[in-house]
């Protein structure tokens, strides 16, 4: 079940985001973006929605908003024990039905170049890289997905 993500869900989200990006930290040479964001702020901006069993355990999260008309998808993150049962599919089509919902074209996402699994995932998703640069200290992968 997706849900909007409650104050309550705070530190569930910040485990996730540790549990997910935490293999990347030797890769990139430091945390990611994701492993720090402002998590409190995003909840209470409504940007925040999670991936939550019958029993409430959030498994994964998703942080989107609109952005120069378009939806950005800001971070998605999955527990390593859930990989694999298509959370993260279901959050990124939560993100790409909210677009369509709102009237917006287009999903836009970046990925770090080092994360290599998210550089084949993006583009079975239906993802078209758009360009690479550095952006706030990192090196980024930049991707879109014009929505029907």
């Amino acid at each position: 079940m997706i849900r909007p993500a409650l104050p309550a869900d705070e530190a569930a989200i910040r485990a996730c985001a540790e549990a997910a990006f935490a293999r990347y930290v030797p890769l990139i040479g430091r945390r990611p973006a994701p492993m720090d964001a402002d998590f409190a702020a995003k909840i209470a901006a409504g940007q925040t929605h999670v991936s939550a069993d019958a029993t409430g355990r959030v498994a994964g999260y998703v942080i989107f908003c609109p952005e120069d008309g378009a939806m950005h998808l800001d971070a998605i993150g999955v527990l390593p024990e859930a990989a694999g049962q298509g959370i993260g599919k279901a959050l990124i089509a939560f993100c790409e039905a909210e677009a369509r919902r709102l009237g917006l074209p287009l999903v836009t996402l970046h990925t770090n170049q080092k994360m290599e699994a998210n550089l084949s995932i993006y583009p079975r998703l239906g993802y078209v890289e758009t360009g690479r640069g550095e952006q706030d200290g990192f090196a980024r992968v930049f991707y879109e997905k014009r929505l029907d």
